[in-house]
């Protein structure tokens, strides 16, 4: 089979493959991880590793080398926080950015965005859940937020999918 056929056949499962496992990652889109997942297949393509090799096979070896890439990934890349940038005179970035040089619409998105997230906050969230976020935040893995919090990382998904469903009935 051509690797033409071969991607037009996963590409739908492949693509709800990458979708899921973004979840867990905030550096990379969806896309990038796609087309990781092709390169892979490309590789073992070329070298004649996917001959006789079912659909579902495929699959799960792209799965779990998109997990492996994720993986390692995560331990090299470095999350900049924009309020830690300091400009050369040494003032920091809120004090550059001042109210005067944002246009009044996009000062008043930014600023119903901010109370959208302050409400959900506050009044949408229980206790345990916001320690969630606070933690999920701090870029702590599922796992290492499910060993502080006393619960296995399968309920840290669950809660975690809990959060974005209220934030979704918040935002509609």
């Amino acid at each position: 089979m051509e690797f033409e056929q071969i991607v037009k056949k996963i590409s739908p499962v492949l693509k709800r493959i990458t979708y899921k496992l973004n979840g867990y990652c905030r550096f990379l889109s969806n896309d990038d991880l796609y087309q990781e997942a092709l390169v892979y297949l490309w590789q073992d393509y070329s070298s004649g590793k996917l001959i006789d090799k079912t659909e579902s096979y495929i699959l799960q070896g792209c799965y779990f080398h998109l997990r492996n890439y994720l993986r390692k990934t995560k331990d090299k890349s470095r999350l900049v926080s924009i309020e830690a940038i300091v400009n050369e005179d040494s003032s920091s970035l809120e004090e550059t950015m001042s109210l005067r040089d944002v246009s009044a619409d996009n000062f008043l998105n930014v600023l119903n965005d901010r109370l959208l997230a302050e409400t959900i906050f506050n009044n949408g969230f229980t206790t345990r859940e916001k320690e969630l976020l606070r933690l999920f935040a701090d870029g702590l893995t599922t796992r290492e937020i499910g060993s502080r919090c006393g619960v296995s990382h399968v309920r840290v998904v669950k809660m975690m999918a809990k959060i974005r469903d209220k934030c979704k009935k918040y935002k509609n």
